[in-house]
């Protein structure tokens, strides 16, 4: 075993979503989200029709919730404000009074309980009329709404809420709906999901303009950044046509959001792709110009498992639509550990690969892992007599993860902190509540009882002693 200290600044706090947990109690009818259609044109899709309706009930329940973080120790928690219910009127920016007082009450009930709120403006709950009625992120409109909405919430918190975040991995919506066509409503169309990605890095920059004309860094020491999900990509090896398809893989799922967000611009050569392939974004110099002047504070890193890409072997036939995987094939590594319920490889030399490539080829910007998390199926397995999930598997993960984001900190590397998914279990699309991930096990069949895992008063124990225990030897279940 080796010992590692952890700085007394640096954040351990754990993360989840609005959508993922306050379920529909005060909802109104209009307000859904995108997920929340979905769930309702196809719930039997989900894992035992499990999702947003219920979810975690944090809604009303969030004031044990936090009085959960404040017994585990929490640091910061991060978590979404759903703009589909923030506002009863998106055009015109009316608010909901009953969710902005819940939003309220939920920042003062986190401060009170020494938890440092972060918030996203948006993890997936882009209104449903404005999906229907404009086609979402394809539309200039949309991006003007949000914008407003954005006002309005700093508006109201900007006084106390010192981490602002625009998206939670803005690609991925898209990715599965336009690209793979693998979510409501399944239309395979490249070219939008093209420019839902330049809307959002675009909506990234208008917000970022808005927050600093409102002066909330320099009257409240506040900070904006956007929170991606970069798929650290290995090629399967070093002979030249590997190499090029992990750096194509890279131009379209990374530096996609990564450049402009950070370095403000566009790679030249991911321009000239999207141009080859008639799929390029519709945009205007104006809106180039607010992406050049408008990056980031701060970036999360949402990191899970590796991506390994080969040379394509496949033959492309003519007339069919475009997707980026016409210049690579995914690549499985022969032995590589695996957790098996949710098919994903541990690697966690990611977060060092990550964080050193933040150093070298980001300008060292202020960065922190926003989302790092290992979900188990049938985690009852592993309780003891006492009732207490016994996950010392997720104990490994956490303490391998960390370890490696330290590593990169001590080398240099602008690393800030370690946010956990998820302080509770909760809903993930589709998947629901079959694969858990929380320091807390929220018991479904017991009105949703929360009960802390050994994870929990792990994670506790660290937090408070600043010190990490690594284990020689990972054991994974």
């Amino acid at each position: 075993m080796n010992r590692i200290e952890i700085p007394s600044d640096f954040i351990l706090g754990a993360a989840a979503s609005a959508w993922q947990t306050e379920g529909w109690k005060g909802k109104r009818a209009h307000q859904d989200s995108y997920i929340d259609l979905w769930y309702k044109e196809g719930y039997h899709v989900w894992h035992e029709g499990y999702g947003p309706a219920g979810a975690t009930n944090f809604y009303e329940r969030y004031p044990e919730d936090v009085a959960l973080m404040k017994e585990i120790g929490l640091t910061h928690y991060r978590t979404s404000i759903n703009w589909s219910r923030f506002l009863i009127d998106y055009e015109n920016g009316i608010v909901d009074e009953a969710y902005a007082r819940y939003i309220d009450d939920l920042i003062n009930e986190l401060i009170a309980a020494g938890v440092e709120p972060m918030f996203c403006l948006e993890h997936y709950e882009l209104p449903a009329v404005l999906f229907e009625k404009y086609g979402g992120w394809s539309s200039k409109h949309v991006v003007e709404l949000f914008v407003l909405y954005a006002e309005k919430v700093f508006e109201r918190y900007g006084d106390r809420v010192k981490h602002w975040f625009s998206f939670n991995e803005p690609i991925v919506v898209q990715t599965r709906v336009y690209l793979d066509a693998i979510r409501y409503p399944f239309e395979q169309n490249t070219k939008k999901w093209m420019q839902w990605n330049y809307h959002k890095a675009l909506a990234t920059a208008k917000v970022v303009k808005l927050f600093q004309e409102m002066g909330l860094k320099e009257s409240a020491g506040a900070k904006i950044g956007v929170i991606l999900n970069p798929e650290v990509t290995y090629a399967r090896s070093s002979a030249p046509h590997d190499q090029e398809a992990a750096r194509m893989y890279d131009l379209f799922f990374n530096r996609m959001f990564l450049d402009p967000s950070i370095k403000g611009e566009y790679p030249e050569e991911l321009i000239d792709v999207l141009k080859k392939h008639d799929i390029l974004f519709d945009s205007t110099e104006e809106e180039l110009q607010i992406i050049k002047n408008h990056t980031v504070d701060v970036v999360g890193l949402n990191l899970y498992y590796p991506h390994r890409v080969k040379a394509p072997s496949k033959a492309w036939n003519e007339g069919t639509p475009f997707h980026p995987s016409y210049y690579y094939d995914m690549f499985e590594l022969p032995g590589r550990k695996m957790n098996p319920f949710r098919g994903w490889e541990i690697y966690p030399k990611i977060v060092y690969d990550m964080g050193m490539r933040i150093k070298e080829e980001y300008g060292n910007i202020e960065w922190f892992v926003a989302e790092n998390g290992m979900g188990v199926e049938k985690e009852e397995r592993f309780k003891t007599e006492d009732g207490i999930i016994d996950d010392q598997y997720r104990i490994s993960f956490i303490s391998q993860h960390l370890k490696r984001a330290l590593q990169a900190k001590a080398e240099g590397s602008n690393c800030t902190g370690y946010m956990l998914w998820a302080f509770t279990d909760n809903v993930s699309p589709m998947n629901a509540f079959k694969n858990r991930y929380g320091l807390v096990e929220i018991q479904l069949e017991n009105e949703r009882n929360r009960q802390l895992k050994a994870s929990a008063y792990w994670y506790q124990t660290l937090i408070k002693t600043r010190e990490l225990t690594v284990e020689t030897e990972v054991i994974y279940q």
